[in-house]
């Protein structure tokens, strides 16, 4: 199977433009699923009995149901692959169930945690000017850690403030951000050019660099996130996905329509969108319980 694979991962990330998110886990399920039926074996013989066994054994592991999920996802795609190449005749994963995937609503700061993780204070030097550029965009715009690490600095408008995205699939989208975001993003990009002029690296496209003049890894990033939660002072787990679900809530909770957050998110269903008006009503529930006379049963 290790050559249908390599095929199916390489049509994916050239024909198909998945990102390198996406074809990751695709690939470790595939060869989850090749380990598990024997290495050698040819993909025309596996049986649909094979592959249940394998999802089967993934839950006796304690894998998530999302992740079970998902792994059956990567397998019909690639049988689907191998039958559009006519290397099968029919699908062995076709007719298996998934398992119903966790409905997990996502965590997002307050408005107050968010401005705290904002607040840096004054800022001198590449590094910190960057950081700060960083999480203002994180927080403005709802980028994912990937588009912002993938964004080329001809991609970012500051009149009007507006940055272009290239999504999953390679969808690109225009999203606009705030005045803090711009006036953040003024003051890193001499510095940026400062330092790819001293390295000689003047060509350089990406927007966020590291001190050798190349582009700023997601793991940075993430990095960057975890080293100012811990600045700051907020117990919860914090990530650049973070800043994403804060910015869609905020927005929501101030009135914003559901398809221009969608359409700022990438999302391509609205279904995705709408895990953001369950919070939203979560927290008037709680308003709702606090403030009105009648929300408790009368005590005697």
């Amino acid at each position: 199977m290790i050559k249908e694979i390599q095929a199916f991962i390489e049509f994916l990330r050239v024909e198909r433009g998945a990102s390198p998110n996406t074809v990751i886990a695709y690939q470790r399920d595939l060869e989850g699923l090749r380990k598990f039926i024997g290495p050698e074996r040819d993909p025309t013989s596996i049986t649909a009995r094979e592959i249940r066994a394998w999802l089967a054994s993934m839950q006796r592991h304690r894998a998530s149901r999302n992740t079970v999920a998902r792994g059956l996802a990567s397998t019909r795609s690639f049988f689907r692959f191998l039958l559009r190449q006519g290397i099968i005749k029919k699908s062995p994963a076709d007719g298996i169930r998934a398992p119903q995937k966790e409905k997990s609503l996502p965590s997002y700061l307050s408005v107050d945690e968010a401005f705290s993780m904002l607040e840096t204070g004054e800022c001198k030097g590449f590094q910190q000017l960057r950081d700060r550029a960083i999480l203002e965009m994180l927080y403005s715009t709802g980028i994912r850690v990937s588009e912002l690490s993938g964004l080329d600095i001809s991609s970012i408008s500051l009149s009007p403030e507006m940055v272009q995205v290239k999504g999953k699939g390679n969808k690109e989208r225009v999203v606009p951000f705030g005045m803090e975001a711009a006036k953040a993003l003024k003051a890193y990009m001499p510095f940026r050019d400062a330092l790819l002029e001293r390295l000689h690296r003047r060509d350089e496209k990406a927007a966020f660099i590291n001190r050798m003049g190349t582009r700023l890894t997601p793991r940075s990033v993430e990095r960057l996130v975890a080293r100012r939660r811990i600045e700051t002072g907020i117990n919860s787990p914090v990530t650049p996905h973070t800043f994403r679900h804060s910015m869609a809530t905020h927005l929501l909770e101030s009135g914003a329509d559901l398809r221009a957050i969608q359409e700022m998110l990438g999302h391509a269903s609205l279904a995705t969108t709408q895990l953001y008006t369950h919070l939203d009503l979560d927290r008037l529930s709680e308003v709702y319980d606090t403030a009105h006379p009648r929300a408790h049963k009368a005590t005697k």
